[in-house]
């Protein structure tokens, strides 16, 4: 039964690697040093100073830069492949609580990559929609947005992370079912 929980929070964890890669990195590190997350102990670099001062810098470049709207878009290819491994990362250090380091890894690429691919997907096609609309003036402000869902849905994931992992696998099903239905031109039936 211990692993229901672990996985819920491997989930909630990746989903927000989806939305910054380095901002949950570093939150993660500061509650584990401060004894507030467990992680698995193999994970414990997670809250090293040299690794908080590595996610504090790279997370105000990925902030600061992501309100430029020429570097966003940028900053966003470059970090797709970097999402995908932070939700791997942080769903391995999750799943580091039950399982031993190496399950921890292959369980975190298998579930928390592909979760962080589904909220990236969701905020790039946001972000390509507010361009279109707005000549890219408006990225700014979705950004700031983003940090925000970000920073919430990373206190959601630690304090209820049942509820989280929920709430990502509805969407992802509501998403896979929109898909499979095959779509119809207005006013055929």
């Amino acid at each position: 039964m211990d692993w229901l929980p672990a996985l819920a929070l491997a989930i909630a964890l990746a989903a927000t690697a989806g939305i910054r890669a380095w901002l949950p990195l570093l939150l993660a590190g500061l509650l584990v040093r401060g004894g507030w997350l467990e992680l698995g102990s193999s994970f414990a670099f997670l809250a090293s100073t040299k690794a908080l001062v590595v996610f504090a810098v790279a997370t105000v470049v990925e902030i600061l830069g992501d309100k430029i709207p020429a570097v966003d878009h940028a900053l966003d290819a470059l970090g797709t492949p970097l999402k995908l491994g932070a939700g791997a990362l942080l769903a391995a250090a999750a799943f580091g609580t039950v399982s031993d380091p190496l399950t921890s890894v292959a369980l975190g690429v298998a579930v928390g990559a592909p979760t962080a691919l589904v909220p990236h997907a969701a905020k790039s096609l946001l972000r390509l929609g507010g361009s279109a609309l707005t000549g890219g003036l408006a990225n700014p402000v979705l950004s700031l947005l983003e940090d925000v869902v970000t920073v919430a849905l990373f206190a959601l994931a630690v304090l209820v992370p049942i509820a989280v992992a929920g709430l990502v696998l509805l969407v992802v099903a509501f998403v896979a079912r929109r898909r499979a239905r095959p779509s119809q031109a207005p006013g055929l039936a």
